[in-house]
């Protein structure tokens, strides 16, 4: 049983047929119209005989699957299919919809689940009848993104097409959900009425609080106070349900104890609300019983078809003149603005908008999720994209629910408007022990989780996904500030002019830390005595200089009596040029207040790191996303010899006896190592022999080896020698599985010098891994050697990443060592670490989240 968005953003339950919902279907096949009934059954069909109705509601998952759609406790839609004969890879698949409901999406929804749950059970294909009259169907197969094959024959349209996903199908699915995410969202945000529960009659508590600020804030739609006795709440009237006020109510607001909150959620949706924000607290925050609540307040939702934000929510607000819903428990809102602004945190949701107010930081839209049991930072950015009234969005995270969707819409979603992300709460989940079953078995010496990104690589796959990750509030805004009234840089080249050589010191001091490049000829500055025409001319200089991309402005504010005309008006002058729009200024300017939608910082420090920020960003927007290729996958009992990695056999041996025979067996020469995890690439340790050429060879080493490190020994024929290198793959909690690429050695493993990206790889991201650490000149002809083949190091990033991708029961992989050459590479050993498959929110049909 999941929960999907129709079109129009309601919320719907989509589940498995069951047998004792005859009665039910009998009585939706009631409630279709005859034209219904024909489009479906290709006859008038009024009644459903018994042992058809028996038919229909019993299946048994596999060869014959059936799902239904209800709303309102009722059977709005049903789909099914069934396999063409046993073990036939074809399954005829239709579906019929209620006639209140057409329209809204339904098909495409349980087309979805159907061709998933085919998949699931061998089926590749669908086929279909249709009557040629029947658009709507038509349109369901031909808009999915399937190659559909159409024969028409007899007065019928026949339709043949795979149910294996492809990238249209995918990109047609992603375009329907961001739509129905997007307008569940909208509902939330323009609501035409508001419910308010919990506002006291005496004017005191936190639901009073809230109906004072939305009606204080101009909302222009109807506001309801839900009371059970009072006649007038906050100087408005007040009705015991929301019903009663015969009022379109799109949102309610519950600010009641938790065990009123159920009531209200079955009022607001009697009255048709589409949402509610749960101010409430004692849910999941309060411990087991709370969390408890939780879910079955979430539960009771969906089954209504509502929205929930929160519990713990500090309320929503949009800021649009037509709308002016402040539906929050801060008295006033910032002024409205083009950002988009997101808080996990219910309880610092109110000094967060007090702070936005503060800085000048205007926003469209403000939602607070406290708890975040339904709605989302996900949901959000999904309404954002096409908001024409936002332009930055900002969002401050303590926990990810669906870490690879969020990196999914990140990406797609910073290509059209810059995001902003506070994630400095958020921490990798603790080691676990290694599952006892899995696609191998754990080797001896296993001692723990495989090794993961740190901060700085976190920081960087944030930054690869084109989110300016920060580390605090107040970082946040700094870059806020400039996204939203400042144009973005062309390049890094940067102009630092003023009237204070000691700040100017300290922003070229600074560029150079945020990966910044000072240009040619500066800084410059005027004397502290100048005027503010001089200050004008020597920022209208720097601002038409071909050489710049940005500018850093500093002002000091003069001594008393340093300046003749005491009247100057710099901020003026700065404005002039800040505001002309084309190239970005960011200013620290100590002098009054500087001008407004000019960025300006009380340190240097702060304003140029906010430019290096904004600068990493418009780079990233100027480099292609790259592709994500294709690999025919080999016939191979071993995972990673499916995907074409290779890795060189090895014996284990735990006795001279054995580790001579292993040796006869791959053939001379061979190396002997050390059998643990940790120890069989430690040639430092002399836990690795090499070149072992014959028996006597052979017996020396392993004698060696077994008084240092025990008799257990793996035994390797010999490769060509090549420069060390490791490969990883970790389940990471902000992107879900990543990978990790290095070079081998101690002292690579001791300064973490590992690059890390997002899985599935595209072309451009596994080029990156293999050229960005540190480390990466000796692949490429470090003093004289011979560069590797770069290429065949991509290739193999390529297949891990679609790997990782592929499997969600892969815990965590390792490839090390790698060995890379001039003519390929040796995977000398490698490492899977599984577990029970999780299902990945982000891959199959769509539903919203449990």
């Amino acid at each position: 049983m999941v929960d999907v968005l129709l079109s129009d953003g309601t919320a719907v339950r989509l589940r498995q047929i069951r047998p004792d919902d005859a009665p039910a279907i009998v009585d939706f096949h009631s409630r279709m119209s005859e034209r219904t009934r024909y489009l479906r059954y290709f006859s008038p069909y009024p009644r459903i005989p018994e042992r058809d109705l028996e038919r229909f509601t019993n299946v048994d998952h596999v060869d014959r699957e059936a799902f239904v759609i209800v709303m309102n406790d009722r059977i709005t839609a049903v789909g099914r299919y069934e396999r063409l004969g046993p073990e036939s890879p074809e399954a005829e698949v239709a579906f019929v919809v209620e006639d209140a409901h057409q329209g809204r999406g339904i098909g495409s929804v349980l087309l979805e689940h159907l061709a998933e749950a085919a998949r699931a059970h061998g089926i590749d294909t669908f086929v279909a009848e249709v009557l040629p009259h029947n658009g709507g169907m038509l349109r369901v197969f031909s808009d999915f993104g399937y190659q559909v094959t159409r024969r028409y024959e007899d007065g019928v349209v026949h339709l043949s097409f795979p149910i294996a996903p492809t990238e249209q199908s995918r990109a047609v699915q992603e375009s329907r959900e961001q739509r129905t995410e997007a307008r569940s969202i909208a509902r939330l945000l323009s609501p035409r009425g508001v419910a308010v529960y919990g506002a006291s009659a005496s004017g005191q508590g936190i639901g009073a609080a809230v109906l004072g600020h939305l009606r204080d804030g101009g909302y222009p739609g109807a506001i309801v106070p839900v009371h059970r006795t009072a006649d007038r709440v906050g100087g408005l009237p007040a009705y015991p349900s929301a019903a009663d006020a015969r009022a379109e109510v799109d949102l309610a607001l519950i600010a009641l104890p938790p065990d009123g909150v159920a009531d209200a959620l079955h009022d607001a949706a009697a009255a048709g609300a589409g949402g509610l924000v749960v101010v409430s607290a004692g849910f999941a925050e309060a411990g087991p019983e709370g969390r408890a609540a939780q879910r079955a307040l979430i539960d009771s939702a969906r089954e209504a078809g509502l929205r929930v934000v929160g519990p713990v929510s500090m309320g929503v607000a949009n800021t649009d003149p037509g709308v002016r819903l402040n539906a929050t428990l801060a008295p006033r809102l910032p002024a409205a603005g083009r950002v988009g602004f997101f808080s996990q945190s219910g309880a610092l949701g109110v000094a967060l908008l007090a702070e936005a107010e503060r800085r000048g930081l205007g926003l469209s839209s403000f939602v607070s999720a406290g708890n975040r049991a339904d709605v989302s930072g996900n949901d959000l950015l999904q309404y954002w994209q096409d908001d024409p009234g936002t332009d930055v969005v900002l969002l401050y995270l303590e926990t990810f629910g669906n870490p690879r969707k969020f990196a999914r819409l990140a990406r797609r979603m910073s290509r059209v408007k810059p995001v902003v992300a506070v994630a400095s709460a958020i921490r990798r989940p603790q080691p676990q022990p290694p599952p006892s079953t899995g696609l191998k078995a754990v080797p001896p010496g296993f001692a723990g989780e495989l090794p993961g990104p740190d901060a700085n690589a976190v920081t960087a796959l944030f930054a690869r996904s084109g989110v300016i990750r920060v580390d605090t509030v107040a970082e946040m805004f700094d870059v806020g500030l400039l996204l939203a009234h400042q144009p973005l840089p062309s390049g890094r080249r940067v102009a630092i002019a003023g009237n204070s050589s000691a700040l100017s010191g300290l922003a070229v001091a600074a560029a150079r830390g945020n990966g910044l490049t000072v240009a040619p000829g500066y800084p410059r500055d005027i004397s502290p005595q100048a005027g503010a025409h001089e200050f004008g001319d020597l920022l209208a200089q720097a601002a038409v200089d071909e050489n710049v991309d940005a500018l850093i402005v500093v002002f000091a504010p003069p001594l008393p009596g340093q300046l003749a005309d005491d009247d100057a008006d710099f901020s003026a002058a700065l404005a002039s040029v800040a505001l002309a729009g084309e190239k970005p200024t960011v200013a620290t300017f100590l002098l009054g207040q500087s001008p407004p939608r000019v960025p300006s910082y009380p340190s240097v420090e702060e304003a140029v790191r906010a430019l290096g920020r904004v600068a990493s960003y418009a780079d990233w927007l100027r480099r292609p996303p790259g592709v994500l290729p294709s690999f025919p996958l080999a016939d191979k009992p071993d995972l990673l010899g499916q995907y074409g990695i290779d890795v060189v056999p090895s014996v284990a041996a735990a006795a001279v006896e054995e580790v001579l025979k292993a040796a006869e067996q791959v053939g001379y020469p061979v190396a002997i190592k050390a059998a643990g995890r940790a120890l069989r690439h430690r040639i430092d340790l002399g836990a690795v022999r090499l070149a072992l050429a014959d028996p006597d060879d052979v017996r020396t080493a392993y004698a060696e080896l077994l008084a240092a490190f025990g008799p257990e020994v793996l035994v390797q024929s010999m490769v060509p020698p090549g420069v060390a290198c490791t490969v990883e793959v970790v389940e990471d909690p902000a992107f879900g599985p990543v990978v990790g690429f290095g070079l081998g050695g101690v002292a690579s493993e001791l300064l973490g010098d590992i690059a890390w990206r997002a899985a599935p790889l595209t072309d451009r991201a596994a080029a990156a891994l293999v050229d960005e650490p540190r480390a990466a000149p000796l692949l490429h002809g470090y003093r004289g050697s011979v560069p590797v083949d770069r290429d065949a190091l991509i290739d193999l990033l390529l297949r891990v990443g679609r790997l990782a991708d592929d499997h969600p029961e892969v815990r965590g992989l390792s490839l090390n060592p790698v060995l890379a050459r001039p003519d390929g590479f040796s995977v000398l050993h490698a490492h899977v670490e599984t577990g029970e498959a999780r299902p990945r929110r982000d891959s199959g049909p769509r539903m919203l989240k449990g």
